[in-house]
């Protein structure tokens, strides 16, 4: 170990700037993190025309803002999840040494784009959603005439 000092670690104050900063463009949604993370529309961009920063307004219409032109306050706004499926091809696994099961899952948003993710479940989770599945699958079989 040097004894350096490394500038990310967070007692610097230090950021990691390794994602690409965000610079929206016109009718993009942000939120202002110097506005308690107010989400506004993206009306006016720093550089075009006489505009120094960038001008939000609130999606429904109401007063428009500003916020710096270097975008070090605004944040993208992330489309938000529809539903959940399961991952095709995919298989649950359980871990004894954790007393875990890890379900694979896909995750689809409104804007059509999805995410693979894990469904973590302790025992007494797995055992309520083994609980629930088992009335889906009677409710499915009552619809059906019984069991096929």
């Amino acid at each position: 170990m040097t004894g350096r000092l490394l500038p990310h670690l967070p007692s610097q104050k230090g950021e990691l700037g390794t994602a690409a900063p965000f610079l929206p463009q016109l009718g993009d949604l942000a939120a202002d993190t110097a506005r308690d993370g107010r989400v506004g529309v993206v009306v006016a961009l720093p550089g075009v025309g006489a505009t120094t920063t960038y001008h939000l307004r609130p999606p429904g219409g109401g007063p428009a803002w500003t916020a710096p032109a270097d975008g070090t306050t605004l944040r993208p706004v992330p489309a938000r999840a529809t539903h959940v499926t399961l991952t095709p091809g995919r298989d649950a696994i359980y871990d004894p040494s954790a007393r875990q099961g890890s379900v694979p899952v896909e995750f689809h948003f409104e804007d059509g784009s999805t995410c693979e993710a894990a469904l973590v479940l302790t025992s007494v989770e797995l055992e309520r959603l083994y609980a629930q599945t088992s009335r889906l699958l009677d409710a499915h079989e009552n619809v059906l005439g019984g069991p096929s």
